[in-house]
């Protein structure tokens, strides 16, 4: 079996604001040593030192044909179809390699994406796998699950998503995780995972969450409940984790050096889990969305609360950024006249006029 957790470096061991090298080749070592080789980076991670760390713990160290590594097309890097070849092999010289095993349009979401159609990216890429610079073109998604549909029926040659996908996130109306895990295997199209921990948000549970876990008995971390949960999904090739010590990257590869997916004792475990971190001042929506189809403002309720319970519970930097997704073409949470049609419709009954109040006041400073 292939092994599945990912090297993730977006988040590398620092030491004084830049990376530590010597620590670095630690993991690596240990990593390969493991059987395991799938590195993923962008031009963007650690103020582009990333890419840099890469060629000099990676491939100055290692044969090309020992790993596997992926690199990502940013739209802040380039404004015209012009600047994308460029930029692409600006990459390679920083990498150090000849070729991208993986090369994903990254972040792609409904605003990102008509970036990448108005500048001809994916065209551009095509040409890249042509000439042999890319292996394969994949994405990588921020986003509703309508959003990713449409962009793998307009560009049937991605051969891979990258999505955020975690035991908390499963069932959030906001990153619908689980509605786009279900458009990548309606489309057949391996899936790369991203923020598996939430950021480390499922490793710092609270009291109540940690008991649930320490009752199993197991001795397993918590951040293995979360990356094994992810891994046992069918269809998912890889999860990222994002390692920044070798304490971090000795727990991974302890339980994911010989994977087995999660038990059902494990299952309802982590329902347990959910419970408690949905107790935490979040709001109970069910996603009914019926408050939707009344309010006048088109103020997409349901993905607001979602983004409103991920900050609270795990001051989610991801929430931000999906607060941004859900109201670019709808309401936001202050356009709300107060007019009380949702809360008629509310089959929970929440105090919706109040929650967007809330919302407002957290994510329109």
């Amino acid at each position: 079996m292939e092994k599945k957790l990912g090297f993730g470096c977006m988040r590398l061991p620092m030491k004084e604001k830049q990376i530590d090298y010597e620590e670095f080749n630690k993991m690596i070592d240990i990593y390969m040593n493991e059987g395991f080789n799938y590195f993923d980076t962008a031009h963007g991670y650690i103020e582009g030192k990333s890419e840099i760390a890469i060629r000099e713990c990676l491939v100055k160290r290692y044969p090309r044909e020992s790993y596997v590594l992926t690199n990502k097309l940013t739209g802040t890097y380039f404004k015209t179809k012009e600047e994308i070849r460029p930029f692409f092999e600006k990459q390679l010289e920083r990498t150090g390699v000849k070729y991208f095993d993986y090369y994903l349009m990254h972040s792609q979401d409904r605003e990102n994406y008509i970036h990448f159609q108005k500048t001809g990216a994916y065209e551009v890429a095509y040409e890249l796998k042509k000439e042999g610079k890319i292996k394969h073109l994949g994405i990588s998604f921020h986003d509703t699950a309508e959003v990713l549909e449409k962009i793998l029926i307009e560009h049937p040659e991605i051969e891979i998503v990258q999505i955020q996908f975690n035991y908390i996130d499963f069932k959030n109306s906001s990153v619908q995780s689980e509605q786009v895990y279900n458009v990548c295997r309606k489309f057949n199209k391996p899936i790369l995972i991203m923020e598996p921990v939430k950021g480390g948000g499922l490793v710092n549970l609270p009291e109540a969450a940690k008991k649930v876990f320490d009752d199993l008995g197991e001795e397993l971390s918590y951040a293995s409940y979360a990356i094994r949960f992810a891994a046992s999904f069918e269809g998912v090739v890889k999860v990222l984790s994002g390692m920044s010590n070798l304490e971090q990257m000795q727990d991974n590869l302890s339980y994911m050096k010989e994977f087995k997916p999660l038990e059902e004792k494990e299952y309802k475990a982590i329902e347990k889990v959910v419970d408690v971190l949905n107790a935490l001042g979040g709001i109970p929506c069910t996603a009914c969305r019926y408050c939707v189809e009344v309010c006048p403002k088109k103020i997409s309720i349901p993905d607001l609360f979602g983004c409103y319970n991920a900050k609270v519970q795990f001051n989610d930097w991801n929430s931000d950024y999906y607060y941004g997704v859900h109201t670019k073409d709808n309401g936001k949470a202050s356009d709300c006249i107060k007019c009380g049609k949702c809360e008629k419709v509310c089959p929970q009954h929440l105090p919706i006029r109040e929650n967007l109040e809330k919302i407002a006041k957290i994510f329109e400073k």
